[in-house]
């Protein structure tokens, strides 16, 4: 394995360990100190501010007409239903709940990938994404509560919708990434991404008591813009330049175990026969998923 596939790899997972913290950290911002479309337009206007400075330092790439097209679908799905989508349905829904939907993304990915790219479901495929969803379900179901009542239905829709928005997109970019850097790709999402959620975020923003937020608010909410949406995003495509859509998704079994670790670390729960089975479970089934490519490469020399 190359280095940088290896670079390629240790990318996803940090942007994982990111999404991991994000859904309780991003609960407890909604609703008491600020709406989720008020939070999306802080995110998204960050995000394109940071891109759009940082870009200044590097050489310009000129992105084609139709390339330009393809990158707003992209910020259609990847940026505006995604986001609106996921904020709207955890405010709605749990922590709990967000984390077993956000398990489907792989299946999504797979199938999308399948009829969009030509992207083969082999066995191993199929296999990993089964073992990781497993392993993820084990985990999260162990001792919790899974609520489909109709006070989280609506939420659990929107995360479900979310979930289907991020695996089309991440098979609509995985082209784009083999053209331009992922700087330029993050500069034109996030810029088309800031005209679609405007006009759907800027009354609740101003709107918008802040009097109100206390500092540790704060401190969430630039984690939301610089960590889960910049970083994350960006390490997120980065890896794309390397690794499939498939295998990109299949790190997101790991959200919940990565999740598991950060509270052990910090001292808040303990380890169980339940976290060794997953990450069992999840390690075996991305090995899988990964398997399939390097026999592919080696084929291929």
């Amino acid at each position: 394995m190359s280095q940088k596939i290896i670079l390629a790899h240790l990318a996803v997972i940090a942007a994982n360990i990111i999404y991991g913290l994000n859904y309780v950290i991003a609960k407890g911002i909604m609703p008491d100190y600020l709406q989720p479309r008020v939070i999306i337009l802080f995110r998204v206007l960050g995000a394109m501010i940071v891109f759009q400075l940082v870009s200044l330092f590097f050489p310009k790439e000129k992105v084609s007409k139709k390339d330009l097209w393809r990158l707003a679908l992209c910020a259609v799905f990847g940026i505006a239903i995604n986001q609106i989508m996921f904020f709207e349905g955890l405010n709605l829904s749990t922590p709990i709940n967000a984390s077993i939907i956000m398990v489907s993304i792989p299946i999504l990915v797979l199938l999308f990938s399948h009829f969009f790219i030509g992207d083969r479901m082999s066995t191993n495929k199929i296999i990993g994404i089964l073992l990781g969803a497993l392993g993820a379900a084990w985990l999260i179901l162990h001792g919790s509560d899974f609520l489909f009542t109709s006070g989280t239905f609506i939420g659990n829709l929107f995360l479900l919708i979310n979930a289907s928005s991020y695996a089309l997109f991440l098979v609509l970019v995985k082209p784009l990434m083999a053209k331009y850097s992922p700087l330029t790709i993050m500069k034109w999402l996030f810029t088309f991404g800031l005209v679609l959620v405007f006009p759907f975020s800027i009354r609740l923003t101003l709107d918008a008591d802040y009097t109100q937020i206390p500092f540790k608010i704060w401190m969430s909410v630039g984690y939301v813009i610089l960590f889960t949406t910049v970083l994350a995003y960006f390490l997120n495509n980065f890896s794309l330049k390397k690794i499939s859509p498939t295998m990109n998704s299949s790190y997101a079994y790991l959200q919940p175990f990565l999740a598991t670790l950060v509270a052990l670390a910090l001292g808040k729960d303990y380890l169980t026969w339940t976290e060794v089975i997953a990450a069992l479970f999840i390690f075996t089934g991305v090995y899988f998923v990964s398997r399939k490519a390097a026999v592919q490469k080696k084929m291929r020399k």
